[in-house]
C-alpha cells in the first residue's frame, strides 16, 4: 500500500511539474504558433491565389508559378543572386579565414587589431551603404581618386552593369568580422600538440596550414558555407538602400528578395509573392541538402 501511494504521489508531482512548465512556457508556445506557424502555412495557401492584402483574392491554382516563369524580371533576380553567392561565399571563406589566422598570431596588442576588423561588422547596413556610394562615387570618390593617383582611370562603379555586382560583393566583404570570429574561436580549439609534432617531421608553414590548420578548421568552414550561403540567397538591404528599391543599373542589382519586397509591399502582390518565397525556400533547402551531402568528403573532424 505504501508503494503504490507512493507511486500515486509521484504521478501528482510530475502532473504538476508539467502543468507548471507548460504555464511557463505558453507565452513562447503562443508567439510560435500565431507569429511563425499561422504565417507559415498561410503563405503556403496565399501561393495558390491572388491574395492582395486589400482582397482575399481567389484560388488560382498553379497560375502564380506559372507566370513567375515566364517572368523576366523573375530570372533575371534569380541571376543576380546567384551571380553574388557564387563569388561572395567563396571570397568571404578564403579571405575569413586568411584574416583569422593573421590575427591568431602571437603579437604585441593583437586585441586591438581584432577589434579594428570587427568595427565594419557593428555598421548598420543602412549607413555601410551611404559611406560605400561616397567612397565609390566616380567622380569625388576616394576610391577613384586613389586610382587616379597611380594612372588608373576608375569605372562608375555602381552607375556600370559590369562593376555594380562586383561592389556590392566588395562592400559585403568589408563587413565579414563574425565569420572572422568564429574561425578566430575553431583556431584556437586546434591543439598546438599538433603543430609541434609537424614541426618535428620537419613541415614548414605552408605544409602546417595545409595539413593540419586547413582540415581541422573545415567543420568551422562549413558552418560559414552554409549560413553564408542562406544569407548571400536573402541579400536585400544594400542593394535596396543603394538604388532606392530600383535595382539600377539596368536591373543589375534587382535581387530575388527585392523584388519579393517589392510584389508583397509595393504591388501588393501579395498571391505572387508567396509563391517566390516558397520557390526560395526549395533553393535554399537544395543547396543546403547538397552541402549537407558533400561535406562528409571534406569535413574533418578531431577524434575521427
Amino acid at each position: 500500500m505504501d508503494g503504490a501511494l507512493a507511486r500515486d504521489t509521484n504521478k501528482k508531482l510530475l502532473k504538476g511539474s508539467s502543468l507548471t512548465g507548460w504555464l511557463f512556457a505558453s507565452p513562447w508556445v503562443i508567439g510560435l504558433l500565431l507569429f511563425y506557424a499561422f504565417p507559415l502555412f498561410s503563405s503556403i495557401y496565399f501561393s495558390f491565389t491572388t491574395y492582395s492584402i486589400l482582397q482575399p483574392g481567389e484560388f488560382v491554382g498553379l497560375q502564380n508559378y506559372r507566370q513567375l516563369f515566364s517572368d523576366e524580371l523573375f530570372w533575371k533576380s534569380i541571376y543576380n543572386t546567384i551571380y553574388f553567392a557564387v563569388f561572395f561565399v567563396p571570397l568571404s571563406i578564403i579571405i575569413g579565414v586568411a584574416l583569422a589566422m593573421m590575427l591568431n598570431m602571437k603579437v604585441k596588442g593583437m586585441a586591438i587589431y581584432r577589434t579594428i576588423f570587427f568595427l565594419p561588422t557593428l555598421v548598420p547596413h543602412v549607413a555601410l551603404a551611404v559611406l560605400w556610394m561616397w567612397l565609390l562615387n566616380p567622380g569625388f570618390g576616394l576610391v577613384n581618386g586613389a586610382l587616379d593617383m597611380v594612372g588608373i582611370t576608375g569605372p562608375n562603379w555602381l552607375g556600370s552593369e559590369f562593376w555594380s555586382k562586383p561592389s556590392l560583393i566588395l562592400m559585403s566583404l568589408w563587413a565579414i568580422g563574425q565569420p572572422v570570429i568564429i574561425y578566430l574561436a575553431g583556431l584556437g580549439d586546434i591543439p598546438n600538440e599538433l603543430y609541434e609534432a609537424a614541426e618535428v617531421d620537419g613541415a614548414n608553414w605552408l605544409q602546417k596550414t595545409f595539413k593540419v590548420t586547413l582540415p581541422l578548421l573545415t567543420p568551422v568552414i562549413f558552418f560559414n558555407l552554409v549560413m553564408g550561403s542562406i544569407g548571400a540567397f536573402q541579400q536585400f538591404t544594400l542593394p535596396y538602400t543603394m538604388t532606392q528599391g530600383q535595382g539600377t543599373p539596368a536591373n543589375t542589382l534587382t535581387f530575388y528578395v527585392m523584388y519579393l519586397y517589392d510584389n508583397a509591399f509595393k504591388f501588393f502582390n501579395m498571391g505572387y509573392a508567396s509563391a517566390m518565397a516558397w520557390i526560395l525556400f526549395i533553393l535554399i533547402m537544395a543547396l543546403t541538402a547538397v552541402i549537407f551531402m558533400t561535406s562528409k568528403r571534406w569535413v574533418h573532424y578531431q577524434g575521427k
